[in-house]
């Protein structure tokens, strides 16, 4: 599902599952979300795996599938709930179970889970009723896991891209700073989380796990995945090809390619009980 649009690091406001119309507008092009969206670290999904009591997992907002199949790879039972039907239609396509609803609003109708899982798509739940919801379902020592993609664009890359996404989109409720780090940008939204997780009650204490990662993108492949982020799929087309264009000619600049870290950052928790 929705990811917090970054260049360099994203600074989101405190209320962003607020902004539902964002969250479900993904599935204008639910293809091409799917296809350039990138993977979890396995080591992610294997540890989750391993921290749980058994197979069963809850994917909130799983948008397209992509960590469901992860999970399902890993062998585990997913079950899918997402708001937008045309990103659960596909997930359905690719053999993930999906209910349609907001986590808030979904209906668990008595079934019990092993883990609650969220795929850079936590933001969008309410961090106490999101947290309090997923005690109600998990069994004692289940798992809470919410994680997010943390990118470090090349700073050239990000002074770029922030400057015409700002003359594009200067009424946006998304803010890019194009300097700095990235991973500290987003730790108010980790601790928020966190926070949330703690309020709600019924967990153990919240820790955070980071797995460091890169990828290396062409000038193509990377305009490919730009449409897919949330400060863009509400844009004209007109104001996404001027988006797009400012954005293809910083890659120019750099050769026609970079490489990008990535830290893919988890909060969670687990149910209190014995398992």
């Amino acid at each position: 599902m929705p990811t917090i649009p970054s260049a360099g690091a994203p600074l989101p406001g405190n209320d962003l599952h607020r902004h539902r119309q964002v969250a479900e507008s993904f599935g204008v092009d639910a293809e091409r979300y799917d296809r350039t969206r990138p993977r979890y670290p396995d080591a992610m999904v294997d540890r989750i795996v391993a921290a749980c009591p058994g197979p069963g997992v809850l994917d909130v907002g799983c948008g397209t599938g992509i960590e469901a199949r992860q999970f399902q790879a890993a062998g585990c039972e997913v079950l899918g709930v997402e708001p937008d039907a045309r990103m659960a239609d596909f997930a359905r396509r690719g053999g993930v179970e999906v209910e349609v609803a907001t986590f808030e609003a979904w209906d668990p109708a008595g079934r019990m889970f092993d883990a609650v899982v969220a795929g850079t798509a936590w933001h969008w739940v309410d961090p106490v009723a999101g947290a309090a919801k997923a005690a109600r379902v998990l069994r004692p020592g289940g798992r809470l896991a919410a994680f997010w993609h943390v990118f470090q664009l090349p700073p050239g890359l990000a002074e770029d891209f922030a400057a015409v996404y700002r003359r594009v989109a200067p009424d946006s409720p998304f803010v890019f700073q194009e300097k700095g780090n990235a991973l500290e940008g987003y730790q108010a939204l980790f601790t928020r989380a966190a926070d949330g997780i703690r309020e709600a009650g019924g967990f153990g204490d919240p820790e955070q796990w980071r797995f460091d990662w890169e990828c290396s993108y062409t000038r193509d492949a990377w305009l490919d995945q730009l449409p897919t982020s949330g400060a863009l799929t509400r844009l004209s087309q007109d104001r996404l090809a001027e988006v797009l264009e400012g954005a293809g000619a910083a890659v120019d600049a750099m050769g026609g390619a970079f490489t990008m870290p990535y830290t893919t950052v988890v909060v969670t928790a687990a149910r209190a009980g014995a398992a």
